[in-house]
């Protein structure tokens, strides 16, 4: 057995959500949404599977959908870019995370990553022969410092991982820290890999992107996601954008991991893509209207939240809320005896480090939002 995934336990997501069906709980643990979004996308996809090929699409993606995304792209967030050499569609953001790493990293290599962070990061950096250096942020901005840079970068640095908005903090990365990353990346001949997943998910503020700052756009590899954009996490649609050397690296990887992606899902996503910006604002004020909502039923009970500035997710200062002990067995407490799954930020911190924050997703119904909220107020 491959040491890297022998030992590795079920992930939390998993756990949680089959602890919550076993025992009918309210899940708001994994970040799903409880209805399918955008169903003229969904219809897009019924017509594509009939009318149009379902045998393999090009490996590098359906010249259609790579064109869409150049388009959105550059009609949401002023980028200018090459769909023929610039853009490379996958199955799934985690698939362009593996195909990244796998690509670029080899035997002794470093990784900055900063925690809390998506848990595949490190398995895959350990997969590929790389050393994860962790840099720890705190609640409640979960900013990083000069002095973090200094000590997590050296003449090994080969690669950084960011997210942003970021999953599970929901906090964004300024442009200012950006320039500052930029800058060491720079100086230390590093790349970073950007997680914009949820650059669709962006509230009261605009989604800056590393293609956006000058020292970084030709050392970035940005990443998206159509699950994200159109709320159907199911159908495991990815964007890879960098310059053109980047991506003719990531898609030697990408030929081996998965090759193609469902082309009947790729012409439904190249459809969405095009839809009136009218459509995406009203997701998005759905969404807001959601949190908002969750928001004020717990801060009206005594809960103490963190930011929440993108993403579908609410976090729960625990100790500033009144709960003690660790939030692992906080959260395992309210799924098996009070009837809500949720996750605990520390299942987010490779170090083991207990950070007493509660991650809760408002992507959901009322319904549900309402029964979770009820869980916690009675607990």
């Amino acid at each position: 057995m491959n040491p890297v995934f022998a030992d590795l336990p079920v992930s939390i997501f998993e756990t949680m959500s089959l602890e919550a069906k076993a025992r009918g709980a309210v899940n708001l643990g994994q970040g799903f949404p409880e209805t399918d979004g955008f169903p003229d996308v969904r219809e897009a996809a019924a017509r594509a599977l009939m009318d149009q090929s379902n045998q393999y699409a090009p490996m590098r993606g359906l010249p259609v959908l790579r064109q869409a995304v150049a388009d959105f792209y550059r009609r949401r967030q002023g980028l200018e870019l090459d769909p023929e050499t610039q853009v490379l569609i996958t199955s799934g953001a985690t698939e362009a995370i593996c195909a990244t790493i796998f690509s670029m990293i080899t035997s002794g290599d470093e990784v900055v990553v900063f925690e809390p962070m998506y848990d595949a990061y490190v398995p895959l950096i350990r997969r590929a022969g790389g050393i994860p250096r962790i840099v720890q942020l705190d609640p409640p901005h979960w900013q990083f410092s000069d002095d973090d840079l200094k000590s997590a970068f050296n003449d090994r640095t080969k690669l950084v991982l960011i997210t942003t908005p970021n999953n599970p903090t929901t906090h964004c990365f300024t442009f200012e820290q950006l320039t500052l990353l930029g800058d060491y990346c720079e100086r230390f001949g590093a790349y970073v890999m950007s997680d914009e997943v949820w650059e669709e998910v962006v509230f009261d503020r605009s989604h800056v992107s590393v293609r956006h700052i000058p020292g970084l756009a030709r050392r970035s590899i940005k990443i998206g996601s159509a699950g994200k954009i159109f709320s159907l996490t199911g159908w495991k649609v990815g964007f890879v954008v960098a310059e053109k050397a980047l991506i003719d690296q990531i898609a030697r990887a990408h030929q081996f991991i998965t090759f193609a992606t469902p082309p009947a899902l790729q012409h439904a996503v190249a459809f969405g893509l095009g839809l009136p910006q009218a459509r995406f604002d009203t997701a998005l004020a759905e969404l807001k209207d959601q949190r908002d909502y969750l928001s004020a039923r717990l801060t009206g009970a005594g809960f103490k939240l963190l930011p929440a500035e993108g993403t579908y997710f609410l976090n729960i200062d625990l100790r500033a809320s009144g709960i003690q002990g660790s939030g692992l067995e906080f959260a395992y407490d309210l799924v098996r005896h009070h009837g809500l799954a949720t996750i605990p930020l520390q299942a987010f911190c490779e170090s083991g480090r207990d950070l007493p924050v509660l991650r809760l997703c408002f992507a959901k119904s009322r319904d549900s939002l309402e029964r979770g909220a009820a869980a916690l107020i009675n607990y």
